[in-house]
């Protein structure tokens, strides 16, 4: 076997090539996971203190007058252009986009060398969406528009140096619109703003790494300090990232996990035991039925359209579940058949493939009555037919909890499941009888579950689905959790997580030798309600912006100015680096794109996908001048300058930056899974981590997998209010705008819009292109966001949609999902009203006037 390459540096950061024979899985087997199943240290604690303490709304429509820094982006309209929803997915317009791209900011050559290296073998992982890569064969061109945007905005060959700081202003930056900061150019060199200050100013590496060891060291308690990440954080760096924090003192570790997918690991893990998916891509192509719940593949996941084909293609039926009809979960055009000769001519003139089966319009916050309502059908068909359509062989083998769950499911009234659903029993039974007689079932869900009021819950009711059916832990059936950023579930992982549990504490303390913290810490919520009472002081941000990414928009605003010092590590400027404390610093790092020259050489880090895969990530373009350091060395700076050789052991922090290869094995003596880290991620395509569920073994505190009887909800509006859902649009990543444009929505140059239902529109005497105000009601409380415009669209009734981060400030800090704490940007009241266009109150002119800009 090859020597480790930790005990030669010659061979450090380099890939390994390995022999000529294929051991990655075909279609129905089940990959090499390595080590015995176990779970990812996920223990949600339902019972966790949360500070319920009372924080007012803020006044979000008048903000803009009170403070020279904008928290929200900027109201002026941009000339909306309506046209038809589009009804085909990708295609020759998704190919012409994202060569367009790709080469604007990055320019030809760094742009197509990106495309080309991205998502291979040898090559760096998307800094977009976390959809798996195919084990075996993969396409030249293994990538999707969405992650060529993402690409050419890390190739971007743009700068934002110290001269552009010098001439724009926090307030005057702030004025720009969300894509234009972006669109500024790659942040280059380390920069600081003063107590008072106005402008970002150049620093030095040792002066801002020695300013934040002071700030940190003065404070009363290491929980004054907030440590946040974002998904796009490569595993190593976030290991280094939470071992800072916990050598510190602290647990306080909020990541955007707590708003995304939380939902997801608070119920997967006491019911399955891993609060991951249980399914390979593979397994994808072998279903005989997938339900989409909450997703929209053909924007926030493209590449997963080109799985659904191939399903499609196998025999498999698609049911989507969704309160908009997305162009992805109707018909979808391939781009890698435009290279087949016999396929192009039929893909340009054709319609694609057919992706939905079956399409339920569900109401918002309506998919856990539907998925009762499918399984009382199910129940039912038993009745009919004995053994037939229910598992009891596995239920009886693996499962507890299942009379209790029966008897909910079959109390459930009809009149219950159709009025909060908005879907009919027929054809609920529609979607029951094309899984009555199927094993070979795949559930996937996104945000549009997990940001719901009873998000947990309604998981919950999918895995009983699957437990009913037996529908687990076998070739084509399991649940698919589908991730945002890149490597959100890695994160994780690694240890960011403000609840770790004992086990991970205790072998992350023997091999650091120090004695690490093991009282829970802050989730974002919890964080954002420290701020915002001073409690917390520091706040040092690895990537992200929990300012456009966060809940109560202002609210986050008031607490980040309330600190002493905010810490930026990022790549590009967005609106959170301007919303500051007394003191911030802005900080560059390289992209997965960079080239990470170290001194043992060029260095790789990893990332996990939503599968369970951990795959290489090694840059492939030369970083553009200027001081930018990597993530490892920025972090490693941090806590030599902060611990000092009393906390930590100085030598390996520079060991580790020098030789990533160090970090990782650490990581092999921490994390279950993986042993010989650096030997099986040298593998091509990286390995499978181990995944009980996959293999039937659900390590719950029980052993067995667990039904879960839920309790279904009924609210009830005040007349004339809406509820709303924020979504992204086509041209956006997370909170990242490239462009004012949906063009599958049929929006152009344009974010600041209401998708309304048209019944709803008429009621209130409004039409389209009208000019609005939207106010959030909870609790007695009003939030109001101004100047959006009225679209028709096909909404269920008494539902609305808008984009974030346009329409986040209406989303309540104190509104958050059952167990997991999530904000419920899925489920918001909302009234609309004529739009009220005039001048500013005089005192808060005056106000805005006195601020020196």
């Amino acid at each position: 076997m090859e020597e480790s390459p930790t005990n030669d540096p010659a061979k450090a950061g380099k890939t390994h090539q390995q022999g000529a024979q294929d051991n990655t899985p075909k279609s129905g087997e089940r990959p090499d996971q390595g080590a015995a199943p176990t779970n990812d240290h996920y223990r949600p604690d339902p019972q966790m203190e949360r500070d319920q303490r009372h924080i007012p709304a803020p006044d979000v429509a008048g903000a803009k007058y009170q403070f020279p820094v904008l928290a929200q982006p900027p109201e002026e309209l941009t000339g909306l252009k309506l046209e038809p929803r589009m009804k085909i997915a990708a295609g020759v317009t998704a190919v012409i986009k994202s060569m367009e791209f790709s080469w604007t900011e990055g320019g030809v050559n760094r742009g197509t060398r990106g495309l080309l290296k991205m998502n291979q073998k040898d090559g760096f992982d998307c800094s977009s969406c976390a959809w798996p890569d195919p084990d075996d064969h993969r396409s030249f061109a293994e990538f999707c528009e969405n992650g060529a945007k993402a690409t050419a905005s890390d190739a971007d060959d743009r700068s934002a140096g110290p001269e552009f700081f010098a001439k724009h202003s926090l307030a005057d930056l702030s004025r720009m619109t969300d894509r234009d900061q972006n669109n500024s150019g790659r942040l280059t060199h380390p920069m600081v703003k003063r107590p008072g200050g106005t402008h970002y100013e150049p620093i030095e590496w040792p002066e801002a790494f020695d300013l934040i060891g002071k700030e940190l060291n003065a404070l009363a308690s290491p929980d004054e300090a907030a440590f946040y990440t974002s998904g796009k954080v490569p595993n190593e760096p976030a290991f280094l990232f939470q071992l800072f924090a916990k050598q510190f003192g602290t647990n306080n570790l909020p990541d955007c996990s707590n708003m995304c997918h939380e939902s997801s690991g608070a119920a997967l893990s006491p019911t399955l035991g891993l609060g991951k998916g249980s399914v390979t891509l593979n397994d994808l192509y072998d279903a005989d039925v997938i339900l989409i719940i909450g997703q929209n593949p053909g924007t926030n996941h493209p590449r997963m359209l080109s799985a659904l084909q191939k399903a499609k293609q196998n025999g498999a039926k698609v049911i989507s579940i969704n309160p908009l009809i997305e162009a992805g979960l109707n018909h979808f055009k391939n781009p890698q058949d435009f290279m087949n000769p016999l396929k192009a001519l039929g893909v340009l003139l054709g319609d694609g493939t057919t992706i939905t089966d079956l399409f339920l319009q569900v109401r918002v916050d309506g998919d856990m009555a539907l998925l009762r309502g499918i399984m009382k059908h199910l129940f039912e068909a038993e009745d009919r037919n004995p053994g037939k359509v229910v598992d009891h062989e596995f239920i009886k083998e693996f499962t507890t909890g299942f009379d209790s769950f029966e008897q909910n499911i079959r109390s459930t009234s009809w009149e219950d499941i159709e009025q909060i659903s908005g879907i009919s029993r027929e054809d609920l039974l529609e979607a029951a009888n094309m899984l009555a007689t199927k094993q070979k079932i795949i559930t996937c869900w996104a945000m549009g579950v997990t940001q719901q009021r009873q998000g947990v819950q309604t998981i919950q009711e999918i895995v009983n689905l699957h437990l009913m059916k037996g529908a687990i832990g076998k070739p084509g059936a399991g649940t698919c959790p589908v991730r945002g950023h890149s490597n959100v579930q890695g994160d994780r992982t690694m240890g960011v997580w403000e609840q770790p549990t004992k086990l991970f504490q205790d072998a992350l303390g023997k091999e650091f030798n120090f004695t690490p913290p093991y009282e829970h810490g802050r989730d974002v919520v919890e964080t954002i309600k420290s701020m915002y009472r001073g409690e917390t002081k520091v706040y040092f941000s690895l990537g992200g912006n929990l300012l456009a990414a966060g809940p109560d928009t202002e609210v986050i605003a008031e607490g980040m100015r309330k600190q002493n010092l905010t810490v930026f590590v990022g790549t590009k400027l967005n609106r959170g680096h301007l919303v500051t404390g007394n003191t911030s610093l802005l900080l560059p790092c390289f992209t997965h794109l960079d080239i990470d020259m170290q001194k043992s050489g060029h260095q790789m880090t990893s990332c996990e996908n939503s599968m369970g895969v951990v795959s290489q990530n090694k840059g492939a373009l030369v970083p553009l001048p200027g001081q930018m350091l990597s993530e490892v060395a920025i972090l490693a700076g941090v806590a030599i300058a902060t611990l000092g050789p009393d906390r930590t052991n100085v030598a390996d922090w520079v060991a580790m930056t020098e030789n990533y290869d160090v970090i990782r094995d650490h990581i092999s003596r921490v994390i279950p899974g993986f042993e010989k880290f650096n030997e099986n991620l040298r593998k091509p395509g990286g390995f499978y981590l181990p995944n009980g569920p996959r293999e039937r073994k659900f390590t719950t505190h029980n052993g067995m997998a667990n039904f879960t009887t839920t309790e279904l909800e009924k609210y009830t509006l005040e007349p004339g209010q809406l509820v709303l859902m924020t979504v992204r649009s086509h041209d956006q990543f997370n909170t990242t705008i490239y462009e004012y444009n949906d063009r599958y929505r049929g929006i152009h140059n344009e974010r600041r819009v209401l998708f309304m239902n048209k019944q709803d529109i008429a009621e209130r005497g409004l039409k389209a292109k009208d000019l609005i105000d939207i106010t959030s009601h909870y609790e007695g409380e009003e939030r109001t966001v101004e100047k959006f415009i009225v679209v028709p669209y096909e909404i269920p009734r008494g539902n609305v949609s808008a984009y974030f981060p346009e329409a986040n400030p209406l989303v309540p800090i104190a509104s958050v999902a059952k167990t997991s704490n999530t904000p419920t940007s899925k489920y918001v009241v909302v009234t609309v009203a004529p739009a009220k266009v005039g001048a500013a109150p005089q005192a808060q002119k005056q106000r805005a006037e006195a601020v020196p800009a």
